[in-house]
């Protein structure tokens, strides 16, 4: 008996140059010990510079990516990009998650919505923390926000680092190694869980499992539990070799 094809939608920032490579690269990985396998489909929203204007004109633009995304069936749909779903105001993801899926239900082909903001504060639910610090590559304004959207969701940020890079494709030119020298910089006493990436586009993946080693409490990325979450809506396993306490089986 063949093993099933999952088709995965991804809505992305036009300068997004991660979330079609991490989100892969861990379905990928995990073709090598379970049997399911996935195709990869996106549709882009136009956005270069992460500033509230642009994050709010690229957000209207999802709703017609949603259903491009429902044309080609997929079976599950992530919207790509944390700060923009966070910078609309607090609970937005809830929002979002259910304008999307009406916009497949509208196009016969519905498809359960995730949000990786949505999906970051679910991954650290799913772990139990209670209290984190984050890696953001925001300017300090926007990840103040990041942080304040989280805490509304009833989970404390002891601490953080902003790295203030403005222009998304730098972003994602980040070199994610760079994350074992930063994180050292971040107050972690008392914390539950670590955020390597609260973004999308800044890489982290190579990297997670080394900083939980070092870290001592599990880390996650918005990547790992964007990924996390589409597995759970898919009602697949949620395990992935080497990304991570999250996707290790355990939840």
């Amino acid at each position: 008996m063949n093993a099933r094809t999952y088709r995965i939608g991804q809505i992305v920032p036009s300068s997004n140059t991660t979330m079609e490579t991490e989100i892969p690269a861990m379905l990928r990985a995990r073709e090598g010990i379970l049997p399911e396998r996935f195709t990869f489909h996106s549709s882009r929203m136009r956005m270069k510079k992460v500033v509230k204007e642009e994050l709010e004109a690229m957000d209207r633009d999802s709703d017609r990516c949603a259903t491009e995304l429902s044309d080609a069936r997929v079976d599950v749909l992530g919207y790509a990009c944390l700060v923009a779903i966070m910078s609309m105001g607090h609970g937005y993801h809830r929002v979002s998650e259910k304008r999307l899926h009406e916009r497949t239900v509208e196009n016969d082909a519905p498809a359960p919505v995730v949000t990786s903001a949505g999906a970051l504060v679910d991954g650290l639910r799913r772990i139990g923390a209670k209290k984190i610090s984050v890696i953001c590559p925001y300017m300090k304004p926007l990840t103040r926000l990041v942080v304040d959207y989280i805490e509304n969701e009833g989970i404390t940020v002891h601490d953080f680092a902003a790295l203030e890079i403005p222009d998304n494709i730098e972003v994602g030119r980040h070199d994610p190694e760079r994350l074992l020298d930063i994180y050292q910089r971040v107050d972690r006493s008392g914390i539950d869980a670590f955020v390597a990436s609260a973004c999308v586009q800044m890489p982290s993946l190579p990297i997670i499992d080394r900083l939980e080693r070092e870290v001592g409490v599990p880390v996650v990325s918005a990547a790992v539990c964007t990924t996390h979450q589409m597995l759970d809506r898919l009602g697949l396993e949620r395990r992935v070799p080497g990304a991570g306490a999250l996707l290790g089986g355990g939840y």
